[in-house]
């Protein structure tokens, strides 16, 4: 399942690279901390891939 907005992939990018220990977990803040701790990694990385160009930054 791919992100819908711009946000989402960014969130789902911090929060695997703290799952893989590139970044340390306690940088993390707000919704990249849950969604570290409640995906897996494969989940994350389905949720960040894909291109950000036809994407909106939020999503109501």
């Amino acid at each position: 399942m791919p992100a819908k907005s711009k946000a989402q992939q960014k969130a789902a990018g911090a929060a695997l690279s703290a799952k893989r220990g590139d970044t340390p977990k306690s940088n993390l803040k707000g919704v990249s901390k849950q969604m570290a701790d409640s995906m897996t990694e494969k989940q994350l990385e389905d949720f960040a891939k894909g291109s950000t160009k036809d994407k909106p930054e939020h999503v109501d």
